[in-house]
């Protein structure tokens, strides 16, 4: 049978047609996908679940004995379930260091300070990292190097100088501390990231008139509002952590902190466990609520970097 050349270029074109159409390729399986895992995810997950009971264990320990009796806890020992429910501990601690009052105090401190630390580096940070000062590199190491300094080798001079000033045993001796020691890191890592910030966004600001303070809080802090909130969340939690300078400069019951009064139940011979698992617990506790009222913008801030 003979093809007429009409039928000819037609079948010809429609195979072009079909090969020039896109083929969109299947795409392939990765191994573990489909219901399937590889031995190395199960290896991974194991690791995980390991790592989270080791996390987890100290403070389901502490839960466990601040509810215990000292008879139980003599009669069982740790990790014995207590007979009874006994909220003994927790009212010893709370009414012999005179919680609420402590609770405040750590409070004040850390949050004064988280406040006025992100504050200062806001500022350090526009003047180093977008005002492009002289020296700077030098500036930011030096900056780091202050916050390498270990707190024992800053005691005695601000012994000295808190007390020439009256300010020793007074809680702002302690938020001024903190707040240079914790502005420090936080001008080491915003510098960094005021250094590489777009300059057309600073530009079209400045051409719409806007003035350097305007353009430092009407541009660059909202746009950097995740980093500033990580900064934030981590300057109150490690305040609210430190002892050392605490214990050193916070001599009266009245201006102690939480971490301070819990070091105060231990004795020289003598050591209530269930009392000090229930300090512990009441320590931990206005922590772990800051965290979770703060866990989505923590997580918002640490991935904002990667998502563009």
């Amino acid at each position: 049978m003979t093809v007429s050349a009409p039928d000819t270029r037609a079948t010809v074109a429609a195979d072009a047609g079909r090969a020039s159409r896109p083929t969109t390729p299947k795409p392939r399986k990765r191994p573990g996908e489909g219901g399937r895992k590889r031995p190395s995810d199960w290896v991974v997950l194991a690791g995980g679940i390991v790592i989270a009971v080791l996390i987890a264990a100290p403070f389901l320990l502490i839960l466990l004995n601040s509810f215990k009796t000292p008879a139980d806890y003599a009669a069982g020992g740790p990790l014995a379930w207590p007979t009874q429910l006994s909220f003994d501990g927790i009212t010893t601690f709370w009414n012999r260091v005179d919680f609420p009052l402590k609770l405040w105090n750590s409070v004040f401190i850390s949050g004064m300070v988280a406040l006025l630390a992100v504050l200062i580096s806001i500022l350090n940070a526009f003047a180093i990292g977008i005002g492009r000062v002289r020296y700077r590199t030098w500036i930011v190491v030096l900056f780091m190097l202050a916050n390498m300094l270990p707190q024992e080798v800053l005691l005695y001079p601000l012994y000295m100088m808190f007390k020439g000033i009256g300010l020793y045993d007074n809680v702002w001796s302690v938020i001024i501390v903190f707040t240079v020691i914790q502005s420090a890191f936080g001008t080491y890592l915003l510098s960094s990231v005021y250094g590489t910030f777009p300059k057309e966004i600073l530009e079209a600001a400045a051409l719409d008139g806007a003035g350097r303070w305007r353009v430092l809080w009407r541009v660059i802090v909202p746009i950097s509002r995740p980093t500033l909130s990580v900064l934030l969340i981590f300057f109150f939690i490690w305040t609210w952590n430190e002892f050392l300078i605490p214990l050193t400069f916070l001599v009266s019951n009245d201006n102690q902190t939480v971490p301070v009064a819990i070091s105060l139940l231990q004795g020289d011979r003598l050591m209530d466990v269930t009392t000090t698992s229930a300090s512990a617990l009441l320590g931990l506790i206005p922590t772990l609520v800051f965290f979770l009222i703060f866990q989505r913008t923590l997580a918002r801030g640490i991935t904002a970097g990667a998502v563009k």
